[in-house]
């Protein structure tokens, strides 16, 4: 679909969804339209259009990208309306229809849970640096992160409405070969090329199975790294983001491309 003047259509969005400077896309469809379809576009979140007649704090000079069922009235409307308080603001052209007829991943709002909080293990490595990787980048941009002693997780997770991952007998874990983070894709719905490729590297890196992705090895050597090197999980957490989003824009990307030097050197 070609997009005018103002909006993005749903394969121009889908370049940007996943990447640290993604826009901020707000779902404002009405609840008649999300009973039809309750799935969101990932890393979208749910607002009326009434919620922007005084435009939310926070938004001034990040790029805001608006959807509603079909891309017209709701959608142009509070866009305008952004545009109106020096807001940038796109309409993702033929709305979430048009999302959904172009096959690209929507997340089952069943499976969303209703706190911004997650909880796992401490000392994370891979999987639980990669899942949080994963909830931030394309299911909940506002998720936060408590990671405490293995014993208490689940007690943590009660008491505080948090979501438990990565630890054995909770919903989001490892099963059968998979990891917690397969088992996030399968969950929200997350069929991409580029994540199952991603997917690919953290499952053999997590699982010592180094056969089944030549990058995992690489992968487990900077993880090992950067856990010696920050004693505070959270910083950890942060400084590894950079390192997923590159390991993203790999598999999406740069998959297929080598490197030699000097160039034509005997092998």
């Amino acid at each position: 679909m070609m997009a005018n003047l103002n909006q993005i259509s749903p394969d121009q969005l889908m370049r940007f969804v996943g990447l640290p400077d993604a826009p901020v896309i707000f779902d404002v469809r009405s609840p008649e339209d999300i009973a039809a379809d309750p799935r969101l576009i990932p890393g979208s979140s749910l607002r009326s259009h009434t919620d922007f007649v005084i435009p939310p704090e926070g938004l001034s000079g990040r790029k805001l990208v608006i959807a509603c069922q079909k891309g017209r009235k709701l959608s142009e409307g509070v866009a305008a309306l952004l545009r109106a308080q020096g807001i940038s603001a796109e309409v993702l052209a033929g709305g979430t229809n048009a999302w959904a007829k172009a096959g690209l991943p929507m997340l089952p709002l069943a499976a969303l849970p209703k706190s911004d909080l997650w909880v796992t293990r401490q000392r994370p490595k891979i999987d639980r640096i990669a899942c949080p990787w994963l909830i931030r980048r394309f299911i909940n941009s506002k998720a936060r992160f408590l990671f405490v002693t293995a014993s208490e997780v689940t007690a943590v997770a009660e008491r505080f409405d948090a979501t438990p991952f990565d630890i054995e007998g909770v919903h989001f874990s490892h099963r059968g070969n998979a990891c917690s983070f397969d088992t996030l894709l399968t969950e929200f719905a997350l069929t991409t090329e580029a994540l199952a490729r991603l997917a690919r590297v953290i499952r053999a890196a997590d699982t010592d199975r180094h056969d089944l992705s030549p990058q995992a090895a690489g992968l487990l050597a900077i993880s090992v790294g950067l856990s010696r090197q920050y004693r505070d999980d959270l910083q950890q957490l942060e400084a590894a983001m950079p390192l997923y989003d590159a390991l993203y824009r790999w598999a999406r990307d740069g998959f297929d491309e080598g490197h030699d030097w000097p160039a034509g050197a005997p092998k």
